[in-house]
């Protein structure tokens, strides 16, 4: 039974999972306001291997999400997750961070926008069934009213994550259903990780790269 180690570090929460074929196995996150992915990662990597008595040789897979989000929190995962796919020669799987995140609403016959901050008015979205399957690309786009109205018109619309209570200032729509201060968690990359080990869909170590869908800009 493969032991995958799951690392989401894309916003402000710092989160760890072992993700096994019966489920997850532990978490660990802090999901404090604050960045603490350069000071806690490692430490809970470490944490959660001996609180279950493991081995980093125990592992099979390194899981990161990928992206899109914070530029240094997503370079500071993927950094860490390379290096250990190089150190133990396993393979690393990439997960979509706006999948994962819709993964936490559990409503049926409901679409899913999950809303990522991209600082001011500004959101990573995407568009996802209540099966999670994408239906809209990624996108940063700029929040306004009536954004989403092709879909509210058409169908109930969970909004979930960091970005909602910008949105819904500007949302009245009876069909919207808000869901604001969830952050992408490794609880939820458990499963799709496990899912894409069986069937070996990995990424390169060598050339993968985060999907950042905006350039940096130093604040």
């Amino acid at each position: 039974m493969p032991n995958i180690l799951c690392l989401e570090t894309s916003s402000t929460n710092c989160s760890v999972a072992i993700a096994t074929e019966k489920g997850i196995l532990a978490l660990k996150e802090d999901k404090s306001s604050n960045y603490s992915h350069a000071e806690k990662l490692h430490v809970f990597i470490d944490e959660i291997l001996k609180e279950n008595q493991l081995q980093v040789s125990d592992l099979d897979a390194i899981a990161i999400s990928k992206g899109p989000g914070s530029y240094t929190g997503l370079r500071i995962g993927v950094s860490a997750a390379k290096g250990l796919c190089f150190s133990l020669n396993i393979p690393l799987i990439s997960i979509s961070t706006l999948r994962s995140l819709a993964r936490q609403v559990e409503e049926k016959d409901t679409l899913i926008i999950p809303l990522l901050d991209a600082r001011r008015m500004e959101v990573y979205s995407a568009v996802f069934n209540a099966e999670f399957e994408q239906i809209r690309e990624t996108r940063a786009e700029i929040l306004e009213t009536g954004l989403y109205n092709e879909y509210l018109e058409k169908s109930k619309v969970v909004f979930i994550g960091s970005g909602v209570e910008k949105f819904k200032t500007i949302c009245e729509h009876p069909n919207a259903v808000f869901v604001p201060d969830s952050l992408p968690s490794a609880r939820e990359m458990c499963t799709p990780a496990i899912e894409k080990h069986k069937v070996s869909d990995t990424e390169d170590v060598a050339y993968f790269e985060p999907y950042y869908l905006k350039n940096f800009k130093a604040g």
